[in-house]
């Protein structure tokens, strides 16, 4: 039972895909998938990615883009131009692990705050003390926020609570000492309901230091996770900040990695500019979204039946299992081929159930498993 697969996976373990994309790509020639794309995408990409980020929940601000190898991408991008040598950026303390790797690369730092409160709230004013804390230290201010869906909990952050956070950030925008970079991993977007990205109408208006940036990414959404190809997007309402942004960023990815996936755009672009394509596409995006929701409902119920907590779930690939023995419940499960990962240590640790990597009658009974396995360890 592997339970640690970040990619969607149906009962015999292959990867789920889309019919629709696999007849957009087996009709692109191969020479034309083959050529160089260009460093920052193609217009019709760029415009793809910011339909298929946004949908109707497009913010009224400028907006631009620029093609990268994944959201991962993106995210680097935005770490390494929008901060200083020695800079912190901030992100819940359960995260992916990736932003902490990146932050070591571009000499940055980490700084977390406590996710949830001790009755499992989403901590809004926990974000909001630390982001005051690191305004007093350094100019620009990066909060990272992966939501909807987030990994590893599952959670989306409501919006009453991000009514708070905006508050904080546009208090800080307008300090008159501090820029504010709020930095929006949407990688699980899709799995989310589509009422999710209302929050993108938070963007409108922000004081002209206020810069959003959008990582989207194909992997999950487009379920092609090999093609590694996102876009980073910057919503804000000042032109000369979204050229600078263009700018910056394009001469980045020509350091870094030049272009991105010529093929994983022009699907991307095909699907876009056909509306019946589009349409059938997103009706598949919806069944698998459902599909993974019902797993999710499945394990959630049952956890609740055994007496097993669980991290707050809305929505996404992963849950959460809290405790500080995450390591030693592995190696507990692991004796019964049940494979999860270990994350974190101490307030943060828990175990990361890929329920995305597990058919329903594999999921049947696991919350048990865990809640006995448990029991051995003393967690």
């Amino acid at each position: 039972m592997n339970a640690t697969t970040g990619a969607f996976l149906d009962g015999d373990g292959r990867l789920m895909t889309m019919k629709t994309v696999e007849a957009v790509v087996k009709e692109i020639p191969f020479n034309e998938s083959c050529e160089y794309a260009t460093i920052e995408g193609s217009p019709e990409f760029i415009e793809a990615a910011i339909d298929a980020a946004f949908r109707e929940y497009r913010p009224d601000a400028f907006i631009r883009g620029v093609a990268t190898p994944g959201g991962t991408g993106g995210i680097h991008h935005a770490i390494f131009n929008y901060l200083d040598d020695g800079d912190a950026v901030l992100v819940m303390n359960r995260y992916w692990a990736a932003y902490k790797n990146i932050c070591r690369e571009t000499n940055r730092r980490l700084e977390t705050f406590p996710m949830f409160t001790e009755d499992w709230k989403f901590n809004v004013q926990g974000c909001v003390d630390k982001l005051y804390e690191i305004a007093e230290q350094q100019t620009n201010v990066m909060l990272i926020m992966n939501t909807p869906a987030n990994n590893p909990t599952g959670y989306n952050v409501k919006a009453d609570e991000w009514e708070v956070i905006m508050k904080a950030l546009n208090d800080i925008a307008n300090n008159g000492k501090n820029n504010v970079v709020l930095l929006m991993d949407i990688a699980y977007i899709d799995f989310a309901a589509p009422e999710a990205r209302e929050m993108f109408k938070m963007f409108n208006n922000l004081p002209a230091n206020f810069l959003v940036l959008v990582a989207f990414t194909m992997s999950k959404s487009y379920a092609m996770y090999g093609y590694r190809l996102g876009c980073l997007l910057c919503v804000t309402s000042s032109e000369e900040e979204a050229e600078a942004f263009l700018d910056v960023n394009k001469f980045s990815c020509r350091a870094t990695w030049s272009n991105s996936s010529r093929l994983g755009m022009l699907v991307m672009e095909r699907i876009h500019q056909d509306p019946a394509l589009k349409a059938a596409f997103r009706a598949e995006q919806e069944e698998l979204r459902l599909s993974l929701l019902n797993r999710a409902n499945l394990f959630n119920k049952e956890a609740a039946e055994v007496g097993l907590t669980v991290c707050p779930f809305d929505s996404g690939f992963f849950v959460t299992i809290p405790t500080v023995k995450a390591e030693e419940l592995a190696a507990e499960l692991r004796k019964q081929d049940i494979f999860m990962i270990p994350l974190g240590d101490g307030a943060n640790a828990g175990l990361r159930v890929a329920l995305c990597a597990l058919p329903e009658e594999k999921i049947s009974g696991m919350a048990a498993k865990i809640k006995a396995a448990m029991d051995v360890v003393g967690a």
